[in-house]
């Protein structure tokens, strides 16, 4: 049962004894989590225990078998950059708005001032396949953003990116949310990524997931992953994951 509601001022995301079934699999079980405003939160755990589930349920795509969900409005961030190929990045970052209305010269034009601040300066005319893959996922946060709804949902944002480009995307994404503080749920199978993007780690066990850690990181940013606070936490999240 889901009653979805706007939620408390301080509390704009909540998930209460939630429970997803698919015929007879049980995805996730008895999921409690709250989010306060502007709290990011890392959510790990093995594949197949509904990481991506939960997402969808908190952006309204799914509903619970049993338990409730209370959001306020989010944008939902899949883990391919869905851009389409066929237009330029502006385009793509202005799909947002149009989708809700906005004509689309009226979408362009909010959308453009905002591709210097995240370095797409000079790129606004490019196609997907100009791009690199860096690139790509910020023209798709941008285009997660600009709807400007308080929660953000990052479904492994950066999972297809090579090493190098993923740490300089993570070191962006930081940035970019103290700029523009946002509620965000990041799902992410890299326990460093959780624990250097995330307020919180909460760690899901293998299916049904549910919550076996909810770690508070309490590291100031920017962190260092060979400091030693870095690696207490981080050995933390592996303890809950069984590695």
């Amino acid at each position: 049962m889901q009653i979805q509601t706007e939620a408390p001022a301080k509390e704009p995301l909540s998930l209460v004894n939630v429970t997803r079934r698919y015929r007879r699999v049980t995805a996730l079980d008895r999921v409690d989590l709250a989010l306060a405003r502007d709290e990011v939160v890392a959510v790990v755990g093995p594949s197949g225990c509904g990481k991506s589930t939960l997402l969808e349920l908190i952006a309204g795509l799914q509903e619970p078998d049993e338990g409730t969900v209370s959001a306020e409005e989010a944008s939902y961030m899949p883990q391919r950059d869905l851009l389409l190929p066929w237009r330029d990045a502006l385009g793509n970052a202005a799909l947002a708005l149009e989708c809700e209305g906005v004509p689309r010269a009226e979408a362009r034009r909010r959308a453009e001032p905002l591709f210097e601040r995240f370095g797409l300066a000079e790129f606004e005319g490019a196609r997907p396949a100009e791009l690199s893959g860096g690139m790509r996922q910020r023209v798709a946060f941008l285009r997660t953003l600009l709807p400007g709804r308080q929660i953000l949902l990052l479904d492994e944002p950066f999972g297809a990116l090579d090493s190098i480009t993923r740490a300089s995307m993570q070191r962006w994404l930081t940035d970019a949310l103290a700029q523009d503080p946002r509620t965000v749920v990041l799902v992410t199978h890299d326990v460093e990524e959780a624990v250097f993007l995330g307020d919180r780690v909460v760690v899901l066990s293998p299916r049904p997931g549910r919550v076996v850690a909810d770690i508070d990181v309490g590291i100031d940013h920017p962190r260092d992953v060979t400091s030693p606070e870095f690696t207490t936490v981080k050995r933390r999240a592996l303890e809950a994951l069984g590695i």
